[in-house]
């Protein structure tokens, strides 16, 4: 195919444009906004949307932006936005949707000092410092974005509920009625208020309230139709809390199915994922009869799964299916996902099946993943990425031709970034640990790196993934000479029920054993020297390097935490106020408690926590360090300012800060 040529030439350009450079990534390199980033196409493939830096400020902020594809798509040249929207005041975009109907939803953040009423996370008295998240409408060509109802077509919807959907609200798509051209169906939730689905004319602007679940439910909503087709809720029956799948019956009434019923103690996944063509039939995928999730037919009519699952990996948990939306085959499989080191689509549809296989072959040895199509396939938007490329999205056009729509990070040369490679090691109790290890830049079989990070994920109940990382956490200082190990300890979700449930009330031991043994792994395949060895985690991965630094006999010469977890007693408190995450979670988490242990450190630490963090507030950061500075003097604790917890809630100096004060901290007192 002609493509093949033309991608090969295109992604040379635009992740080798500075191949003479020899100097490590710059902090700044990863802290500039993307140049291009969150970019979707429309149901009918007239228009792309995505959040762009703005160029009329250098690339300081950050834009909407409209790509009008109604014409002739001329794929010899890059496609440059038709229209550009800057971001307005203190309102930051940072992600966007295409809807169809050239409309689109753009999320956006801004900062907010006040009281919070008892909405959501943060004080319940007093003012409290956090972000908040928001989604407006945009019209054809992004010429208004404007706000969406605020649900006062709500029945029952009174100014406390609306006031509290304002404070920490969010608004999502539930289905986008493909077979409608105007009407999509939105959700919007609220810890208050549980959530609420509402039919959205675009046309118009106009909602209707389409029906509700509380707090302890979730609704699966027909592609088709827009009406229920699963309903799951957790209840509180017999000693225990348990998970019930109701499905609807012909008399449209929901009704509970008693083999999708679970114990949330016992933790089996069991989704609901849509309804087979003409019949009774349920996609359902679960791990209730193996390790790893797997995708079965479940049979409304007679109460039963299906012998053997319609797919299922061998190692890793299948996450999804695809499923046509076009009028002439609408519901029918197109492929299945799977969660290996990254995202992967397993196609059953021959044509998309030919696609990708030629984009693979385009894109040798990078990840090529199609987001949207059109219902004649002759525009397939993608977007090509690796550990060491930051992702570029594409366009094929008329299963022929591509079209350059930008690379996240084009002043990035791929040859100054490390490879990655998945590998399983044992802890010390002969559990399998998986790991993304990435090699420093330039690595040769049998070097040893200047030094290693083991850089455990967040969550816990969460897993990193093998692409792109564009936190700089990994690469950053694998151009350095660095090599950084990933483990996915006991604990992370992801990776099959065993090892997810395996860190039940193990925080900070058996969990911190992983990463230890993860350390002890590099030394004895001679990746690095023992002396040269620290830790670096966020939020539950910060909880992680403060257990690091007063645990007896550490691996580690230093640990760095950000937005780290220090005291589990009050952390159990805090989740005891959000009903839903301690019902699910909070029983497991008990273990070694570092702001019990303070007088134990034995390392030094840096701690940096941002002042605008609700999801862990910074007395967790402040606390542990007033605790231990006269104890590890070369300790140091920095507030950043109008910091929040998510990466859409930093701005970029906080990035390059973050980087710069890790790399001098590892220099200097590390001994790196």
């Amino acid at each position: 195919m002609r493509y093949r040529i033309l991608a090969a030439g295109m992604i040379s350009a635009l992740a080798g444009s500075l191949a003479a450079q020899a100097e490590p990534v710059t902090a700044e390199d990863f802290a500039k906004f993307p140049s291009v980033s969150s970019v979707s196409m429309s149901l009918e493939g007239d228009m792309l949307v995505g959040v762009i830096a703005d160029p009329s400020k250098d690339g300081d902020a950050r834009a909407a932006a409209y790509w009008d594809l109604s014409g002739e798509i001329d794929t010899t040249k890059p496609l440059v936005p038709s229209n550009i929207t800057p971001s307005s005041g203190k309102t930051k975009f940072y992600g966007a949707s295409a809807l169809k109907n050239k409309k689109s939803l753009w999320f956006t953040v801004q900062p907010y000092i006040g009281a919070l009423e008892g909405c959501g996370e943060g004080k319940t008295t007093g003012s409290t410092k956090k972000y908040l998240q928001k989604v407006y409408m945009g019209n054809e060509r992004i010429k208004k974005i404007d706000d969406l109802p605020d649900g006062r077509a709500e029945i029952g919807a009174n100014k406390m509920l609306l006031r509290c959907f304002e404070l920490e609200g969010d608004t999502g798509i539930a289905s986008l009625l493909p077979l409608d051209p105007t009407k999509i169906v939105l959700r919007r939730t609220s810890t208050k208020n549980g959530t609420s689905y509402f039919e959205h004319d675009l046309s118009n602007g106009r909602e209707k309230f389409l029906f509700k679940a509380s707090d302890t439910q979730q609704i699966e909503v027909s592609t088709r139709t827009g009406e229920p087709v699963a309903r799951t809720e957790l209840e509180y029956e017999g000693g225990a809390w348990r998970q019930y799948i109701s499905l609807l019956d012909n008399d449209g009434n929901f009704r509970i199915e008693e083999p999708l019923t679970t114990e949330i103690a016992n933790r089996f996944n069991m989704e609901v994922l849509g309804k087979q063509n003409d019949t009774e039939n349920y996609f359902v995928a679960t791990d209730k009869f193996d390790d790893k999730v797997a995708i079965y037919l479940y049979d409304a009519s007679t109460d039963s799964f299906s012998d053997d699952p319609v797919f299922a990996h061998p190692e890793f948990n299948a996450s999804g299916m695809i499923f046509s939306d076009r009028a002439q085959d609408f519901g029918a499989i197109l492929g299945f996902t799977y969660s290996g080191p990254v995202q992967e689509t397993y196609w059953l549809d021959p044509e998309m099946k030919s696609i990708q296989d030629g984009l693979d072959a385009a894109f040798p040895g990078k990840n090529v993943a199609i987001s949207d199509y059109t219902a004649d396939r002759n525009r397939v938007l993608f977007a090509v990425s690796a550990a060491d490329m930051p992702p570029a999205y594409f366009l094929l056009v008329d299963k022929s031709k591509v079209a350059v729509i930008g690379s996240q990070r084009p002043w990035i040369d791929v040859e100054d970034l490390g490879k990655s490679k998945f590998v399983y090691y044992s802890a010390r109790d002969g559990l399998q640990i998986p790991a993304i290890i990435t090699l420093p830049a330039g690595y040769e079989e049998g070097q040893k790196a200047k030094g290693a990070i083991i850089v455990p994920h967040g969550g816990p109940w969460a897993r990193d993934s093998a692409g792109f990382d564009s936190s700089g956490w990994t690469q950053y200082f694998a151009s350095r000479g660095y090599i950084i190990m990933q483990p996915q300890y006991r604990g992370s979700d992801g990776w099959g029920r065993a090892l997810w449930r395996a860190g039940d009330g193990e925080w900070g031991q058996k969990m911190q054993d992983d990463k230890d043994d993860g350390a002890a792994w590099l030394v004895e395949n001679g990746y690095v020297d023992a002396d040269k060895i620290a830790i670096h985690g966020y939020s539950y991965g910060g909880f992680a390097a403060f257990a690091a630094s007063v645990r007896p006999n550490s691996p580690y010469q230093c640990a760095i935490a950000g937005a780290g977890v220090s005291n589990l007693a009050k952390l159990g408190n805090e989740w005891g106020d959000n009903r839903i995450q301690r019902i699910v979670q909070g029983d497991t988490v008990k273990g070694m408690d570092p702001m019990k242990n303070t007088d134990k450190i034995n390392i030094p630490i840096l701690i940096y926590h941002g002042d605008y963090d609700v999801r862990v507030p910074i007395f967790h950061s402040r606390d542990f360090y007033n605790a231990i500075k006269d104890k590890q003097p070369d300790s140091k604790f920095l507030v950043m300012k109008q910091m929040g917890h998510q990466s859409a809630k930093w701005l970029p100096e906080h990035k390059e800060q973050v980087l710069e004060e890790i790399e001098t901290f590892l220099t200097n007192t590390c001994g790196m």
